[in-house]
């Protein structure tokens, strides 16, 4: 039941003598519902910005060292300083997380893509060989339980801020896969990095120069035939091995494939240095072994290199939550690159 007053309503000969009374009188005939008054729209809300902090506040130092972490297998039972197990995988992503740590890909870091919060450190992950414990697909589409991958995405979907990007350095066949056309697109599709590492795992300190080009021009050709048009920039060595004639790992071409990278990842064996630093070498960027190996080995390990810049914050690279800003301490004796100086600010 509607309780609403009913409206009053006029005869046709009422609402004629009303006008005819106000046009005699020169008033305009009175309108039956009053026109609404105009509101106008209300001002949007002032939009603030928090400034950024003070770089000495907090640290900052964006021509420190960035660990660039290498992995390979992931298995229970671990039989090379190159494997890792599980376990020993998700407790070194927890590390990484609770101490600040923001993934990037190589390529990011390379190129000086680093955009990560004030007080913030980047961490590279790259992954070689294309192993299958490394990545597949499930039956429901996504990454299969269990894969480095999957528990990446787990481990940042419990720590907001730490990005699930890495990079995966792939040969023929990558991920058990006949030729990676369901996988490769997926990593693309999902922010991950597809990196070359050659076709066939070529030893390119023991080939000649058009044996390089053609091993790398190959690796192209097979991540290029699975996802057409993706632009390929970085190279991991297999074996860490440097061609002769070191600058054909950059560039070069073989057989109408033509191949430019924007850094080549070695195997050893310490973090490497900030992309605005004057000692960075796109040609030469070393990396860190994560391994649960323990002893003499441990030394050369991830695990040891994370404590050191954990004991010594001040030689490790800290974000100064400004993007077109390098900030370092003058103290620190650290020199940016010329390309990079006019954003260098000491403090």
């Amino acid at each position: 039941m509607n309780d609403a007053p009913a409206p009053t309503r006029r005869s046709p000969l009422a609402a004629a003598l009303v006008a005819a009374v106000c046009c005699a009188c020169g008033a305009p005939p009175a309108a039956e519902t009053p026109a609404p008054t105009p509101v106008a729209p209300a001002a949007p809300a002032a939009q603030t910005s928090t400034p950024p902090p003070d770089p000495a506040s907090i640290g900052a130092n964006e021509l420190g060292q960035v660990p660039v972490l290498m992995y390979h297998r992931l298995t229970a039972q671990p039989t090379s300083v190159y494997d890792r197990t599980p376990d020993g995988y998700r407790a070194e992503l927890e590390r990484l997380a609770a101490e600040g740590y923001v993934p990037v890909t190589a390529t990011e870091y390379a190129t000086g893509r680093i955009d990560v919060p004030a007080g913030r450190h980047p961490v590279v992950l790259t992954f070689d060989d294309g192993d299958p414990t490394q990545f597949a697909l499930g039956p429901d589409g996504g990454p299969a339980p269990g894969t480095a991958i999957a528990i990446l995405l787990d481990v940042a979907a419990r720590h907001p801020g730490f990005r699930p990007v890495a990079s995966l350095y792939v040969n023929a066949a990558p991920f058990g896969t006949p030729d990676g056309k369901g996988v490769l697109p997926w990593l693309r599709d999902h922010d991950f990095e597809v990196g070359n590492h050659t076709q066939q795992h070529t030893n390119l300190s023991a080939a000649g120069d058009a044996e390089v080009q053609e091993a790398i021009a190959s690796g192209q050709r097979e991540i290029d035939s699975a996802v057409p048009g993706y632009r390929v920039s970085s190279l991991a060595l297999p074996f860490g091995a440097v061609p002769g004639n070191g600058p054909l790992a950059l560039r070069g071409s073989h057989n109408g494939v033509t191949y430019e990278h924007s850094c080549v990842l070695l195997v050893g064996a310490n973090p490497a240095p900030s992309p605005y630093a004057d000692d960075f070498d796109p040609l030469n960027v070393p990396r860190i072994r994560s391994q649960d190996a323990s002893g003499e080995e441990a030394k050369y390990g991830s695990t040891s290199w994370l404590d050191q810049l954990a004991a010594s914050p001040a030689g490790r690279y800290t974000s100064d939550g400004v993007a077109d800003r390098i900030s370092y301490p003058a103290a620190s004796g650290g020199q940016p690159a010329q390309r990079f100086a006019a954003k260098a600010v000491a403090y």
